[in-house]
């Protein structure tokens, strides 16, 4: 089967339908979880020389538009950005929209995630500005995607193989425009500190070591030398001040504040009593937990938990929260390492406690590289907007297969030594539980329990696991059993989106495989 750019549709080992071609470049089918074994070297940006730069340092421009304008921008090339400050993130739009006054067209927009407040990028994709976007997509452009509007092919990456695609040479980032909370003249530049403060900013590190050209632009410019400092003047270009990166506040938003439904309150203890029944909660354990509402809940249910139990985590993985900052300043766990900073409480943390660790993806998710925080994980709490009876799950599309979310580091987290989804059994009186996911993002053989308010699913491939619960009183059953009840109760499986035979959009596994693609719909 073709499609649009006359490239053809192949089945990868998962079962899936993917292109052969996407964007314009060959890709490799999925292969199956570790089967894909890279060759060759990591590649790198143009050798600059220190001749070309100011000798005091002072690397400052006038403006974004200039210093694009500097970069050499022209039609067709890469723009990366990050979201650390996620929906009051302004600087991506000051870049795609300086960079539609200078007048190119074709532009593939790189993000680390895009949110609702970006929404405007559509009207520079309407207008060919931008080609194509190769990063999550939530909400609004999600949906634009889905609908077939987007000239291009949309790619999605998790955290980890974002970083895999950017040092294995599958994007060439061209300019990189990393919104820095504080930097000084030379481009160091810093996340923890500044009215903008956003915590870490360890998903811009890969754009700043790989990118050909780096534009810098704060809302705090200090002098030289702007310590600490997460990314270095040495690999920064330019210099641009602003009068405002962003809104900090706004990295709180709807999925980083605690649940109060009773049912997801209930999924919740259920999770930590699992941990806690199962042997994981003990002294010297790690974990790591979303920062969904559920998640959220589950991380005060454990923390009650460990102090009945006299435990203490050696440490916890964030995305950090107030919840994760608790734990850290009551002596419950030892470190926080934290890839992205969830809220104001885990921001002020990071700024002034050194065992709240800022890390990257390269660190943490990298799977292209000698190993990674991610499987030293003793438990990961995550959610899932599908779950099948295979336990295969879905977290970029809803049951009628609109694209609104990102996959972010939910795939790496899979790696973790217990993987444990924690939804509910139907949301909107649509069941969670599938025949079969709408789109795949993680195989079965990698998830280990799934928890509903309506019992435990312990994975058949984890005997371990059944072993060490027994005689436990928490409600498991199996998959199916929950599925056939929830059926009952909504009247129905869900319906099975209407699509066309088109892909809008490909969803790449860790190693940069080729895992499903997303359908236009509608």
């Amino acid at each position: 089967m073709a499609i649009l750019d006359g490239s053809k549709l192949t089945r990868n080992a998962a079962g899936r339908m993917v292109p052969e071609i996407a964007n314009g470049h060959q890709q490799v089918p999925y292969l199956g979880v570790d089967k894909n074994r890279p060759t060759g070297n990591k590649t790198g940006p143009p050798i600059r020389t220190a001749n070309d730069y100011p000798a005091d340092g002072d690397k400052r421009f006038v403006d974004l538009e200039t210093a694009l304008r500097k970069c050499g921008l022209r039609d067709g090339m890469v723009i990366s950005s990050h979201h650390h400050l996620r929906d009051g993130d302004r600087v991506a739009l000051m870049a795609l929209e300086a960079a539609a006054r200078i007048g190119v067209k074709g532009l593939t927009w790189f993000p680390s995630a895009s949110f609702p407040s970006q929404k405007s990028v559509i009207e520079l994709m309407d207008s060919g500005v931008i080609d194509h976007i190769e990063g999550s997509m939530n909400g609004p452009l999600g949906d634009y995607c889905t609908q077939g509007k987007m000239r291009g092919m949309g790619v999605l990456r998790s955290h980890g193989g974002r970083w895999q695609a950017i040092q294995d040479g599958e994007v060439h980032i061209d300019i990189a425009v990393i919104a820095a909370p504080t930097a000084d003249p030379f481009g160091n530049c810093d996340g923890s500190h500044g009215k903008s403060a956003c915590g870490s900013l360890g998903f811009a590190l890969a754009d700043s070591i790989y990118a050909d050209h780096v534009i810098a632009v704060t809302d705090n410019l200090v002098p030289f030398p702007c310590v600490p400092w997460q990314i270095q003047g040495n690999n920064v270009d330019y210099v641009v001040t602003v009068d405002s990166i962003g809104d900090s506040s706004k990295i709180v938003s709807g999925t980083t504040q605690i649940t109060r439904s009773p049912d997801r309150l209930r999924i919740a203890e259920l999770v930590a009593l699992f941990l806690r029944d199962a042997g994981v909660m003990r002294n010297g354990f790690s974990f790591q937990a979303g920062a969904g509402g559920i998640a959220l809940a589950f991380v005060s249910y454990l923390k009650r938990m460990m102090k009945e139990a006299g435990v203490k985590a050696r440490f916890v993985r964030g995305g950090s929260t107030k919840y994760l900052v608790e734990l850290l300043e009551q002596g419950l766990t030892d470190y926080i390492l934290d890839g992205q900073t969830f809220d104001l409480d885990g921001v002020r943390s990071i700024a002034s406690n050194p065992r709240h660790v800022a890390t990257s993806p390269f660190t943490s998710y990298n799977y292209n590289g000698k190993g990674n925080f991610a499987s030293i994980v003793d438990a990961v709490v995550l959610g899932a907007t599908e779950v099948d009876t295979n336990f295969n799950a879905n977290v970029v599309t809803h049951s009628d297969g609109r694209l609104l979310h990102g996959i972010g580091g939910w795939q790496n987290c899979l790696a973790a030594g217990c993987t444990i989804l924690a939804v509910p059994s139907f949301r909107d009186r649509i069941p969670v539980i599938v025949d079969e996911v709408t789109t795949l993002c993680g195989a079965g053989e990698l998830i280990d329990v799934v928890v509903t308010e309506r019992g435990i699913a312990i994975n058949p491939r984890r005997q371990d696991l059944i072993d060490a619960v027994k005689g436990s009183k928490l409600p498991f059953r199996s998959l199916p059993e929950i599925k056939a009840e929830v059926e009952r109760i909504c009247g129905g499986k869900p319906q099975r989106p209407k699509r066309s035979d088109r892909p809008v959009a490909i969803v790449k596994w860790v190693d940069g495989t080729v895992l499903d693609s997303v359908w236009r719909v509608g």
